[in-house]
């Protein structure tokens, strides 16, 4: 569930045009619209007759306004929307315009309407906007010296768990119902949901339409400490807290740290990240530079404590004022640097500022940082992070300004280890992004399955890791069938695949060494595999959902999915982007809509937004009625409205 589709259901009375515009063309169609009007009921009017991109812009100066007005009033509005229109469970809409409304009207009063921040708000919020050009700039670096990715030292491997997404719902109930109408169930939302009271009961260990619950939790790490006795470490990159994130509190999620640190402490040495569902409201990371009373300093004290025990005081010390990051060696000789990758997610809406910053809260700097001390004591480097910088999730921009470092480090980063997709993937970044090639490809990035059982069966990887290089040589697979008749009396986990067997003996020549590295060139030429067969790419299709689904993915699908995996850059994935509302009523039966978010995005509010369908624009007239009076509707809009600071009040 998502906040935005409540902003994107706005616009729900416009029509729809499919061409995307550039900047430039927003900025002087949008101003020349709502530039006829002078209120906000003019400029309603105004807004059946533009098209989409200026459409979006025109419509961000009703919320502007609306925003001017107070969080109290543009959170009311935005609710009733939401509720009248049937968009969501009243406690939802409720709950989720309640926690994540006052970021967005921050946004919208320091934004200046028809400039790249607005583009790339319409842009998330509503799918109306196409990605603006990169802006050009250089991320400051020594220069790159003449070494190479060392070769595998043939020592006996050490094997490395990695766990990611357990999203652990404390609050599941056995026996309540799982065929509830929010996005997760088995919670007794209503008396009818209760145990004993429903006729689709959750059981012990999980359901697919629910988070973790604790005792699968536990018997993910029975099963880690039964089948793989010799882990050297473990590394989890990130999202505890359960995705019922229209009720989340600073308390609970805290409650939720700690159980969670707390139970995976039994296995031993462990590494972790921030996830963007680690903090409430959900993806509320604002940068150090912004200036607002909300903050989320809390989780970073509390995740800092929680593994203080695993990486030391300093480290621990450092992940706390430094956003959640921070650098640690490992007893193995490894240097691990942890990035909170929020600071680069289209979905933390703290990012929207007038000016958006080109590297908020310093981290890229940082990261600089920390490889060049890395690369002068000769220590080899994994990054491990929650979002992966390829996806269409993160900021085109700050993906390509992540991938020059990425780059210039490759012989000093042995790979970088990502979760928030839920699924089981890859990416390959290239020295060639936009001609990929085996002789361009210089990094993997290696993107873990999730625990929750809400996108799959549940899963975690082993991998195989040279003791002196640390690359990965090779990974195992491991899950339980959720499905299976008797998974409810207890899971039974088990060896779905590994790399080499599943794919390098099919290679030519096959790449089946024990000792030989899972190079970027490897995994390119297992993409090319996947293009050329397509039942080993069905396989590994089936293999990404965790074995869960039968669907098959042919055509266009095939073909973005080839491109995905072979993007580390996000403007180079393949994504398009497409309007997550309709301008008209909705009055089909279906209950379903393809989504092209994913699994871990968290905000309420874009669906919500972008989901209403039932009223359009009388809806929101409507409700600014019910909650400003009729008069407001008259209110004038001052022919300077786009000047930075206009009628500025404190966020």
């Amino acid at each position: 569930m998502r906040f935005s589709a409540i902003v994107g259901g706005l616009l729900a009375a416009l029509p729809v045009f499919t061409s995307g515009l550039t900047l430039s063309e927003t900025t002087g169609q949008a101003l020349s619209a709502f530039g006829k009007r002078s209120t906000v009921s003019d400029i309603l009017t105004d807004i059946e007759d533009a098209a989409t991109c200026v459409a979006c812009n025109v419509l961000l100066v009703v919320l502007k306004v609306l925003a001017h007005t107070g969080n109290d009033n543009f959170v009311a509005v935005i609710t009733d929307i939401c509720i009248l229109a049937g968009i969501d469970d009243g406690d939802v809409c409720t709950g989720a315009i309640g926690l994540e409304g006052p970021i967005l009207a921050h946004d919208l009063r320091v934004m200046t309407i028809g400039t790249r921040t607005s583009q790339l708000f319409c842009l998330t919020v509503f799918g109306l906007c196409q990605w603006p050009d990169i802006e050009a700039y250089t991320v400051s670096m020594s220069d790159k010296p003449a070494t190479t990715r060392p070769a595998p030292s043939g020592k006996s491997p050490i094997q490395v768990v990695h766990i990611s997404d357990i999203h652990v719902d404390l609050s599941y109930e056995v026996g309540a119902n799982y065929d509830c109408t929010k996005n997760i169930c088995c919670r007794p939302y209503t008396t009818a949901d209760a145990p004993g009271n429903t006729s689709y009961p959750a059981g012990k260990y999980g359901e697919h339409t629910c988070d973790s619950p604790v005792t699968l939790e536990e018997s993910l790490y029975s099963a880690i400490e039964s089948l793989v006795p010799g882990n050297a470490f473990t590394i989890f990159t990130g999202d505890v807290v359960e995705g019922a994130v229209w009720l989340v509190t600073d308390t609970e999620v805290t409650n939720d740290l700690n159980d969670a640190y707390t139970r995976m402490k039994r296995l031993g040495q462990a590494y972790a990240v921030v996830g963007n569902h680690d903090a409430s409201p959900v993806n509320s990371f604002p940068p150090g530079a912004v200036d607002t009373t909300i903050t989320t300093q809390w989780a970073y004290d509390t995740m800092s404590s929680d593994w203080s025990s695993w990486i030391g005081a300093t480290a621990a010390a450092e992940a706390d004022s430094n956003y959640g990051s921070y650098s640690v060696l490992t007893s193995q000789g490894l240097r691990i640097i942890s990035v909170n990758t929020n600071f680069w997610y289209k979905q933390n809406f703290w990012l929207y500022e007038e000016t958006m910053e080109r590297d908020p809260s310093g981290q890229l700097a940082w990261l600089v940082t920390e490889l060049e001390a890395a690369e002068a004591e000769g220590e080899r480097v994994w990054i491990m992070g929650h979002m992966p910088l390829g996806k269409s999730d993160a900021f085109h921009d700050q993906s390509e300004y992540f991938d020059q470092i990425i780059q210039r480090f490759d012989a000093t980063i042995s790979a970088t280890f990502y979760g928030h997709t839920h699924q089981d993937e890859f990416e390959i970044a290239y020295s060639t992004p936009a001609a990929p090639t085996a002789e361009t490809a210089v990094m993997v990035s290696y993107i873990a399955p999730a625990l929750t059982p809400t996108s799959g069966n549940p899963t975690f990887r082993v991998y195989s890791v040279d003791p002196v290089t640390f690359a990965i040589l090779d990974y195992t697979v491991y899950y339980t069938n959720i499905s299976s008749p008797t998974y409810q009396s207890g899971p039974v986990w088990e060896k779905l695949y590994s790399v080499k067997e599943a794919y390098g003996s099919l290679l030519t020549p096959p790449y089946t060494d024990a000792t030989a590295e899972l190079t970027p060139a490897f995994w390119h030429n297992v993409t090319v595999l996947f293009e050329n067969n397509d039942d080993v790419f069905q396989t590994w299709y089936a293999r990404r959902g965790r074995d869960y689904s039968d669907a098959t993915c042919t055509g266009t699908c095939k073909a973005t999915y080839l491109c995905e995996l072979r993007a580390s850059q996000s403007q180079y994935n393949c994504g398009t982007v497409s309007p997550g509302i309709h301008f008209k009523r909705d009055t089909s039966n279906s209950s379903s809509t393809e989504s092209t978010h994913s699994d871990c995005e968290g905000s309420a509010i874009i669906p919500i937004l972008g989901a209403f369908t039932a009223s359009g624009i009388t809806g929101l007239t409507d409700a600014l009625v019910k909650k400003m009076g009729s008069d407001w509707l008259d209110t004038v809009v001052p022919a300077n409205y786009t000047a930075v600071g206009w009628n500025v009040t404190s966020s």
